[in-house]
């Protein structure tokens, strides 16, 4: 028989985000002929914002994988059929319940492999791990983008005693169905419904058409559905919003011993680090519950200010780059956003991000100084009214009542919607920020 004629309950492309219309098969983990069981996870969806795991609505026999992988399926299309159990409750549709859309767990990186050209491009953090335990990389199979080897890959090889999965294969090239194609206007009214005003155009314009056929001296690489958004959205940031720009410098000297005071204590308590970004965090929605239309976005025809403060906190991962949302940041203590911070950063980076976890920032923070930065120009995350950056702590000698003292300094730098925002309500906003900060003193308490 055909495929599209066996009879079988279907399972369809989940409605993850009410922005989300497509999905992109990145794994299957059955075949034709495999036995499941309600929640098992069949395959992997790749989104614009985290991959997902899906689950089987329901239990029975896999009959036919109707999207391949790598293939672009729209929402409420079906993917697969299962057949269930003679007697079996039979489910109409195949639409998954409630409960196994919560069983959808977040994001695990594809496994994109079979360029070998990637690799031999170690991250800093992939080499020094490897330097201390004496591994040698050359025996570990990359699960990274184009078969690089991420830092996670050697912790496994290492917690398995030396011993890595046999490489995966080579994953497949990302391609759109014809029925994933939605109009332009189809899309961008859907859009709008949420009342931002949008782009005329959905896709990625600009940049070099190229062959199919590499040269000698290049590679390529492929767009995953996340990375394909980072550029849209990016794209869609500098094109729609007048950026300005503004930095501000920030003693941090009492912080820095405060820190050092209570980061041992804390760890012992609570398991984790305590970092400056909880006290940064801290620092801003104070700032901005002072100053609220920081916490914006622009209309079509008004400016949204969001009574909520949920930051957005860009996390880099060795592939690509998330933006989990700590929700209602203004209602929590420094400890409970250094509980938030590193719940968040550790999701994002071992693939756990559920979409929850991404939707609804209001405000953008970026920990630029993690890799050394003293200076950045932040383009923002749309259509949010403005991004910050915390660059990296430095001693410099600095002025105070005609001495010179060395003092723990670091730069903070602002880039904002200048039809929404002006340097003037930037610049006393930076200034409470900076303010904020420096008054932290060895009193201070985390809870």
């Amino acid at each position: 028989m055909e495929g599209s004629k066996l009879k079988g309950t279907e399972v369809t492309v989940p409605h993850l985000a009410e922005t989300l219309v497509s999905a992109t098969v990145g794994k299957w983990m059955v075949k034709p002929g495999d036995y499941v069981r309600e929640y098992d996870i069949i395959c992997e969806l790749l989104t614009e914002k985290v991959n997902v795991e899906m689950p089987s609505p329901i239990e029975g026999t896999i009959l036919e994988i109707l999207v391949q992988e790598g293939v672009t399926a729209l929402v409420g299309e079906a993917i697969c059929l299962i057949e269930e159990p003679a007697n079996g409750l039979k489910q109409s549709g195949g639409n998954i319940p409630a409960t196994a859309s919560q069983a959808i767990s977040g994001a695990i990186p594809p496994v994109i492999t079979g360029d070998i050209s990637l690799r031999g491009r170690f991250s800093p953090a992939v080499l020094n791990l490897a330097t201390e335990q004496k591994v040698d990389l050359d025996q570990i199979a990359g699960t990274g983008l184009g078969g690089r080897i991420t830092r996670k890959d050697v912790e496994l090889y290492i917690t398995r005693g030396g011993h890595s999965n046999s490489k995966p294969a080579a994953a497949p090239v990302v391609q759109e169905s014809k029925s994933s194609i939605e109009s332009p206007e189809k899309v961008i009214s859907h859009l709008r419904s949420s009342g931002l005003h949008l782009s005329e155009s959905i896709n990625v314009p600009g940049g070099e058409v190229v062959s199919n056929n590499e040269r000698k001296d290049e590679y390529y690489i492929n767009l995953t559905p996340m990375r394909s958004a980072i550029a849209r959205n990016m794209r869609q940031s500098v094109t729609e919003i007048p950026h300005g720009w503004m930095m501000i410098e920030v003693d941090m000297t009492n912080l820095v011993a405060l820190r050092n005071k209570l980061k041992d204590d804390f760890n012992r308590n609570e398991g984790i680090n305590l970092t400056y970004l909880a006290f940064l965090m801290k620092a801003v929605v104070n700032a901005i519950k002072d100053y609220p239309i920081m916490n914006s976005f622009w209309g079509v025809d008004k400016i949204v200010v969001k009574r909520d403060i949920n930051i957005s906190l860009a996390v880099g991962t060795e592939d690509s780059l998330t933006v989990p949302v700590i929700k209602k940041a203004d209602e929590k203590n420094i400890a409970g956003l250094a509980k938030e911070i590193d719940l968040v950063t550790k999701k994002a980076r071992s693939g756990k991000l559920t979409l929850a976890d991404s939707e609804g920032g209001t405000f953008t923070i970026n920990n630029t100084g993690s890799f050394g930065s003293i200076l950045s120009h932040p383009i923002i995350n749309y259509p949010q009214a403005a991004i910050l950056t915390f660059e990296s702590i430095v001693k410099r000698p600095v002025v105070i009542q005609d001495m010179i003292a060395v003092r723990s300094m670091v730069n903070l730098c602002l880039s904002l919607d200048h039809r929404i925002l002006d340097g003037v309500i930037c610049g006393r906003f930076l200034q409470r920020v900076k303010e904020n900060l420096e008054s932290f003193t060895l009193d201070t308490k985390l809870y």
